[in-house]
């Protein structure tokens, strides 16, 4: 009885006859599984591209904005090409009066206070309403702005784009947890494309003519598929598949906590279970050594973005100022969608080296702003590139070893919590360009 229980499975027909069954070899997944499997994978690459989008067109309109001009009659427009105005004519830089970080500020100031408060109670308000506000303030993001008058309504236009992209971010990375490891890796490449498609969009459509006014108010159907992306594409979660190469790589890491997880967890969206503030802690320390690298890589990275971009100025080029400024923009994005959609090619444990490579990158510039030794502006093209591969390297790499090292009850409390980082970093840099711009500004 012991040597074949293991072996075969034994059953009796209605005449008592006993027959033997051989094990069966493993079955394919079902279609119906594999089909959810590309619409989830689909799913949260959309949500991922359109949830950034707005995030990175109001970055990649920076320029344009501050350089706002007032049109007759009772449109707002802004050349396509302004010319700027100078902070000081004796300057050698041709600075905007205010530095593009108060356009990174207000993108990402309101993103960073929902994001330190999303792990106190946000995971109380369920995801739909969520989902839907984020949608809302993402089109009126763009209609605010298209039809300001003024920067500071401009400004309260980017305010409402970084609502947006917070509170989506906090939303759609809370989410995988209830959804295989995988989609993790999407939602990173769709928050990468979301760099590339709305830099390169707005670099194109400025570029053949178009006014940023209309240019932004033909955007407004990204937040339409955000939504239909959300409540059509995105099957029900159900039980997570405990098999497969993500466990395996994930049993020999040493986890967050050191508490089993269950194998299949029972609990879905807008029912998780509580945890205690002790447990938050634990969780809370144990993300430390992923936080704080990816704080310093994004307050290297933005600081170079918005507080020295401006400043990488050439004259010897047939790009204007504003032109230069967008090809940049769109380069570092493209870096970073690359390096976001890389995690199946290669992994990266220790994402220390790449703060510490961002860093460099932000001495290297920001001594060429000083002493102006680059002879081509095709060089800095390619430090932006390689600057927005490390950017977007540190970020994919990051959630996917918290994935990988936190037990399923925790991990949508981790990602909640952990996704506060880069936009701490990101803060940090803008509030310390806006000096830098003004005192560089004043050198003649």
């Amino acid at each position: 009885m012991g040597g074949s229980a293991g072996s075969r499975r034994r059953l009796s027909d209605s005449e008592g006859e006993v027959t033997a069954q051989e094990p069966r070899e493993p079955r394919p997944p079902p279609p119906d599984r594999q089909g959810a499997h590309w619409k989830n994978a689909m799913g949260f690459w959309l949500l991922g591209l359109c949830n950034n989008f707005s995030y990175v067109v109001m970055l990649s309109a920076a320029h344009d904005i501050l350089s706002h001009k007032r049109a007759s009659g009772n449109q707002s427009h802004v050349d396509p090409d302004p010319v700027p105005t100078p902070h000081n004519n004796s300057s050698r830089f041709d600075c905007n009066s205010v530095s593009t970080a108060a356009v990174l500020l207000a993108d990402i100031l309101p993103t960073l206070v929902i994001k330190l408060l999303a792990p106190l109670g946000l995971h109380l308000l369920p995801y739909s309403p969520r989902v839907l506000f984020s949608g809302v303030c993402a089109a009126g993001s763009f209609i605010l702005v298209a039809f300001s008058h003024s920067v500071v309504t401009s400004l309260c236009g980017v305010v409402l784009a970084s609502i947006s992209s917070g509170l989506g971010e906090v939303t759609f990375l809370s989410l995988t947890a209830f959804y295989p490891r995988a989609v993790i890796s999407w939602w990173s490449s769709g928050t990468g494309g979301a760099g590339l498609l709305g830099a390169l969009s707005y670099l194109g459509l400025t570029q053949v003519g178009l006014s940023p006014q209309h240019t932004l108010l033909s955007m407004l159907g990204i937040p339409a598929l955000l939504l239909a992306s959300y409540f059509f594409l995105l099957t029900s979660p159900g039980p997570q598949d405990p098999g497969g190469e993500e466990e395996a790589e994930r049993a020999a890491r040493q986890p967050l906590m050191s508490s089993e997880a269950p194998e299949a967890p029972e609990w879905k969206p807008d029912s998780s279970p509580s945890l205690s503030l002790q447990e938050k802690w634990t969780v809370f320390k144990g993300l430390q050594c992923y936080i704080l690298p990816l704080v310093l890589v994004y307050f290297a990275e933005y600081f170079i973005n918005q507080g020295l971009f401006e400043l990488l100025f050439f004259r010897n080029t047939s790009l204007s100022h504003a032109q230069q400024y967008r090809w940049y923009q769109m380069l570092y994005q493209a870096g970073v969608f690359a390096s976001r959609s890389s995690l199946r090619c290669f992994r990266i444990q220790f994402t220390w080296a790449l703060a510490l490579l961002q860093c460099f990158n932000l001495v290297f510039l920001l001594l060429d702003v000083w002493l102006s030794f680059l002879p081509s502006i095709y060089l800095v093209f390619l430090i932006v590139l390689y600057e927005g591969l490390l950017g977007g390297a540190a970020y994919v790499n990051t959630f996917h070893n918290i994935a990988l090292e936190t037990s399923d009850e925790h991990r949508e409390f981790a990602m909640a919590t952990a996704c506060v980082s880069d936009t701490l970093g990101i803060s940090l840099s803008g509030l310390l360009a806006l000096p830098l711009h003004d005192f560089l500004c004043r050198l003649s």
